[in-house]
């Protein structure tokens, strides 16, 4: 069973001495800040109470007409939200600031950053803070609440379990951590940076992960050019060499080798919940698993009962640990295998020899990561799949993936599908749509953090 400390408890002595000693004033703190707020009438602002008793803390005041958004939840304030900020001398990457509305009035507190298109990653609403003071204007105590609540969530989804201990720990603002991705592979957790405070707050967040029970290792993969962004270089750095460069890892039972210098964190866990769907219709099948990977979908048809199953990819080090994958499920080599290539130039070859596969899956890496290059992308989604349509036998179905937020947010993916068909001379009808699997929640108050498309579709 997953625990970590409580909230404000004593840390145990093999952590270093500056975090404990910082941790043990945070504790005081925390405590001191609950009885101030409990002192303060009901009519003034909990996080006023709380600054009044701060030196040098920043005000961060939005523009007229800026403020509801973030009162509902958003957690990204963009600079041209803001109106003016309070504070001599002016906050520093990184540093504690509140946000108020037009009045100066605070809605909440957050990180902020003078670099960055986002001036403040907020962390905590001002009601929030008069609910449960403890965590205000306290990043290292909040950020143990926060991960021993996500912690908790895993649990009640049933993540780890006997058959599944890789899984999404901490997604973001999902978690309401914006900025921290936090992945489970067996006993290593690997940590993803992608905001400047996740940097600054680097060694709590080590050790509070490293409290999560059963993680004996850890992994920190830093977003260099999304931190670029965001106003630090880490070009220079280089991260302490890992004690183990794969870790073995099961998923619905069926066990694979897991690069932790590979793609994104090492492994799509997001897929885990389709991947198991896949299993499902795979017996007697013919499956075709394009973009495949280290040979996640294709390894679940196989376990599933399919007659032949092949994955095509085109990283030669993927595919390497897909083969060694085979070995360490001990399925039969006779009925899956894979093939490093080009997808496009594997589907037109299929095409003219009228290759025809039952189920065919298709999950491309992202290609519209940003939203000015959606038009261009939508139309390499549109050949890819009117491609996939055309290896799909009639009656057969196709499983088609996108990855990209701005295709997902968009809101046109199943419209591209559409011109796929067309332009394939086929017909098709959606039987199911997913998403990432459920230990990667969403803030609705943040739909940006939605990013992957599934649709299984029947192709006529």
């Amino acid at each position: 069973m997953l625990r970590l400390r409580a909230c404000g408890g004593t840390a145990p002595a093999s952590v270093p001495a500056l975090v404990r000693a910082r941790l043990a004033r945070r504790a005081s703190s925390a405590a001191h800040a609950a009885a101030t707020v409990a002192a303060a009438s009901s009519a003034s602002s909990a996080l006023e109470e709380l600054a009044a008793e701060r030196k040098g803390l920043a005000k961060v005041v939005l523009k007229k007409g800026k403020t509801q958004i973030f009162r509902d939840g958003s957690p990204m304030v963009y600079s041209g939200a803001v109106d003016r900020i309070i504070g001599r001398p002016p906050p520093k990457s990184g540093d504690v600031v509140l946000v108020s509305d037009g009045t100066e009035k605070p809605i909440g507190w957050g990180l902020y950053n003078s670099v960055s298109m986002f001036c403040v990653r907020l962390m905590q609403l001002e009601e929030e803070a008069r609910r449960d003071p403890t965590c205000a204007l306290n990043m290292e105590t909040l950020l143990e609440a926060r991960i021993s609540s996500a912690v908790d969530l895993r649990r009640s989804l049933g993540l780890p379990s006997a058959n599944t201990n890789a899984y999404r720990l901490i997604n973001s603002e999902g978690d309401r951590l914006s900025g921290l991705i936090v992945d489970i592979f067996a006993d290593v957790a690997v940590i993803a940076s992608s905001a400047a405070w996740v940097e600054k707050y680097k060694e709590q967040i080590q050790f509070l992960v490293s409290k999560v029970n059963g993680i004996n290792h850890i992994k920190w993969r830093p977003s260099a050019d999304i931190l670029k962004e965001e106003g630090l270089d880490i070009s220079e750095q280089k991260e302490p060499a890992s004690s183990c460069s794969t870790v073995k890892v099961m998923e619905n039972g069926i066990v694979y080798l897991v690069s932790l210098d590979g793609q994104k964190t090492g492994f799509y866990a997001d897929q885990r919940e389709s991947r198991h769907f896949i299993s499902l219709l795979s017996k007697d099948q013919r499956v075709l698993d394009i973009c495949c990977y280290t040979g996640g979908f294709a390894l679940h048809a196989a376990r599933g009962g399919a007659d032949n199953v092949i994955g095509i990819d085109s990283s030669g080090s993927a595919l390497d640990l897909a083969n060694e994958n085979i070995i360490l499920n001990e399925l039969n080599p006779g009925r899956i295998s894979f093939v490093k290539g080009d997808a496009n130039a594997f589907m037109k070859g299929a095409i003219s020899k009228n290759e025809l596969w039952d189920l065919v899956i298709l999950d491309p890496p992202k290609l519209a990561p940003r939203k000015k290059v959606l038009q261009s992308a939508s139309g390499m989604y549109r050949n890819l799949n009117s491609l996939a349509m055309q290896v799909v036998k009639p009656g057969g179905l196709l499983m088609t993936c996108s990855c990209s937020g701005a295709m997902t947010q968009s809101g046109t993916f199943l419209k591209t599908i559409q011109g796929a068909a067309s332009m394939a001379g086929r017909k098709v009808t959606v039987l199911r749509q997913a998403g990432a699997a459920c230990d990667h929640p969403i803030d609705p108050a943040y739909p940006e953090g939605q990013y992957l498309s599934n649709y299984l579709l029947r192709v006529a």
